[in-house]
């Protein structure tokens, strides 16, 4: 039987820091105007539930869909439960569907309190979250996966948190969705990095593949200067979100490491770094635009 602590790993914790970050950003931009009150709260608690449950969703899926396909059958990251023969395909399916039922029970109450427009957001969220390693035509496996991460784990989680408290989107609320989608695609490429030589035998055409080792190198790097970028745009509203500029600095160890990683192990850990910097960053620029 597949243990807890493998279902865990499954989960794979290290990316959840991409489902908690843009939720966070969105409540402390919501939070400028209107009360955080126990309505507040409990909005907000569910657009966490949605977005951690959506990761988890999507990584699950991810694992049945590439342990199916032999693409998992040679790869040399953190352990993948169908391509491990640690669990079932039906199994981790199950988990994966499981997984979305939890973030559609928590997305339904949203659409309860704002509008029923929110079913046909979540619908496209799982769809999205399907199809993008499941299906015939998995997009994932056309290089489009930073896309998703962006649209999906930046914009839209930021600014459907801010939406959900405010039930409006403003300027300020997709800027920081920016922040946010930029932090994420960063620990995708990562992570399609580490995976670039078994993904090309594998015929999974991620941009990794596309791009090459060294041009992906540069994007990660970029995705922090476009983070960046953004911030400075948000200072102009709000001038204390420039805080996010010092968390950036937790970048660094990661940038150095995968500039200079010559093996897979060495980008397992620059993965852990990534996630970690994420999540300074998301603090960082979360209390300065709370507290300007």
């Amino acid at each position: 039987m597949t243990s807890v602590a493998q279902w865990v790993s499954g989960a794979r914790p290290r990316t959840l820091s991409a489902a908690v970050v843009p939720v966070a950003i969105g409540a402390c931009v919501a939070s400028r105007s209107v009360d955080v009150d126990a309505e507040f709260a409990s909005r907000t608690a569910a657009a966490l539930i949605v977005s951690i449950a959506l990761q988890i969703a999507v990584n699950f899926a991810n694992d049945y869909s590439d342990g199916i396909r032999g693409t998992d059958a040679r790869r040399s990251g953190p352990m993948r439960l169908v391509g491990s023969g640690v669990a079932s395909a039906a199994a981790v399916k199950n988990a994966a569907f499981l997984s979305f039922g939890v973030a559609a029970v928590a997305g339904l109450f949203l659409a309860s309190q704002t509008t029923w427009w929110l079913i046909a957001v979540g619908l496209a969220s799982i769809v999205a979250a399907w199809t993008y390693t499941g299906g015939p035509r998995p997009y994932g496996y056309a290089g489009l996966g930073e896309v998703f991460v962006f649209v999906f784990f930046g914009l839209l989680a930021t600014a459907g948190t801010s939406y959900v408290t405010t039930e409006e989107v403003s300027l300020l609320a997709v800027v920081s969705g920016a922040v946010s989608g930029f932090l994420s695609v960063a620990l995708l490429v990562v992570n399609n990095i580490r995976d670039i030589e078994n993904d090309r035998l594998s015929g999974k055409m991620t941009l990794a593949v596309r791009l090459g080792n060294a041009r992906s190198r540069t994007l990660y790097s970029g995705c922090y200067v476009a983070a960046g970028t953004m911030m400075l745009l948000a200072a102009r509203e709000v001038p204390l979100a420039l805080l996010g500029l010092v968390g950036l600095l937790a970048s660094l160890p990661a940038v150095s490491t995968v500039r200079t990683a010559s093996s897979p192990r060495d980008l397992v850990s620059a993965l852990g770094m990534t996630s970690r910097a994420q999540l300074v960053v998301g603090l960082l620029y979360s209390t300065g635009i709370l507290l300007g």
